[in-house]
């Protein structure tokens, strides 16, 4: 599927635009980097400033840990067919220590073999309000045996985030940056 909305560079953006890209830019050397859905957001910066406020929490200022974190984003990922979201967190996952093997085990949900109990009520929570909007008493029962009530809500807030975040990326068409292919996917998925 080819981009609807084109993203906007550090180079063509308005001054709007430009301060929103600045702030997520990442520098490397004389090159500036601006991630697809950054750039695609630039399109709207009034909604990319506000917008990234939460996303920065759900990111990096959460209290839920990073491995618990990302298993979440990746298994909404999968299940909302997002190439984009998935190629991009499985570099996050594997930043945070998750294994290529359990990146596999995402795709395949929360009874694959192998998760812990409360790594599979995370996977499980994901699959829940994906496909009922709610978690289940069992699966809230096992994760606030090992997360605190905040972490619990931190993790309900992050996969709503991804799973709006994956319905952009997704509708919009954003597509993936260098360096992020199909090897990082268990089997084909497209968001058609």
């Amino acid at each position: 599927m080819a981009p609807r909305i084109l993203p906007v560079s550090l180079i063509n953006a308005d001054d709007k635009a430009k301060e929103q890209l600045e702030r997520v830019s990442q520098f490397r050397g004389d090159d500036v980097t601006v991630l697809n859905v950054f750039g695609t957001l630039g399109q709207h910066p009034e909604l990319m400033k506000r917008w990234l406020v939460f996303a920065n929490h759900v990111l990096s200022g959460s209290t839920l840990p990073g491995r618990a974190r990302e298993l979440a984003i990746l298994r909404v990922g999968w299940l909302c067919r997002s190439p984009y979201e998935w190629g991009q967190h499985v570099v996050i996952a594997r930043k945070e220590g998750i294994t290529d093997d359990e990146i596999q085990a995402i795709a395949m949900g929360p009874d694959a073999p192998g998760w812990a109990p409360n790594e599979a009520a995370i996977l499980r929570a994901a699959d829940e309000l994906h496909l009922r909007s709610t978690i289940s008493d069992e699966t809230w029962v096992t994760l606030a045996d090992s997360y605190s009530q905040q972490q619990c809500m931190d993790l309900v807030f992050a996969i709503g985030q991804y799973h709006l975040v994956s319905f952009a990326l997704n509708a919009f068409g954003v597509e993936r940056d260098d360096g992020v292919d199909d090897s990082s996917l268990p089997f084909p998925i497209s968001a058609s």
